[in-house]
């Protein structure tokens, strides 16, 4: 289950000699109609940030990747987003559930009005197993940087306060699952959203956190 990890792992310390990228983003392509392509610079300057702050290697071009293609296997950090709605087939399914046992790791980001979709598209994947918030003493939030509230909020969305929820395979994190407060629209370029660079920066720190907190698991 854990070969997937070992060999991201591996990549991570081979990239700290100056090599040509050896990590890789994923951005997850998905049916149903939501716009899974949002955030479109989102994962470049992410990527940017983290081989800055974590010394890693990922290349800033990032991919798109489709739930059901052996490529997700590719990708030791995947990235899910969108506005609405979100449709697995089983065949999607399966193989989505097959990366994330196998040592793979999904961030599912709302980018506001995701949330009754993607509930139910992951209760497809797992349907043994339930999204649980985590607490703030969670490690995902006491990475290089440290976010004692938990998640940073980036907008305001229905102005809730943000959450961070999780699904657990055998006692490892391999879904976490951001709520009401959209680090992907903190990822992107300022122009976009027109942000203060210190939530942009907060919402790349969040990121960065959840980057290191895979190899560490």
């Amino acid at each position: 289950m854990k070969q997937l990890l070992v060999v991201f792992l591996s990549l991570w310390v081979l990239s700290a000699a100056s090599e040509p990228p050896s990590l890789h983003m994923g951005l997850l392509k998905y049916k149903g109609g939501g716009d899974w392509y949002a955030n479109p610079t989102s994962l470049t300057n992410l990527s940017r940030f983290c081989n800055q702050q974590l010394g890693t290697n990922f290349d800033t071009e990032y991919s798109e990747v489709e739930v059901g293609s052996v490529d997700l296997f590719n990708y030791a950090f995947v990235h899910m987003t969108g506005h609405g709605n979100v449709v697995f087939s089983d065949a999607e399914a399966e193989n989505l559930r097959n990366y994330l046992i196998g040592g793979g790791f999904l961030h599912i980001d709302d980018n506001y009005g995701m949330d009754q979709y993607i509930r139910l598209a992951m209760k497809k994947v797992f349907p043994e197993l339930e999204f649980t918030e985590l607490p703030f003493e969670h490690e995902i939030y006491h990475q290089k940087f440290d976010f004692k509230n938990g998640l940073p909020k980036i907008h305001k969305h229905d102005g809730k306060a943000p959450q961070g929820f999780g699904l657990f395979w055998e006692g490892r994190l391999i879904c976490f699952y951001s709520y009401e407060c959209d680090l992907g629209d903190g990822w992107e370029d300022q122009d976009v959203h027109n942000d203060p660079e210190e939530v942009r920066l907060q919402a790349l720190r969040m990121g960065a956190n959840i980057v290191q907190y895979i190899f560490q698991q």
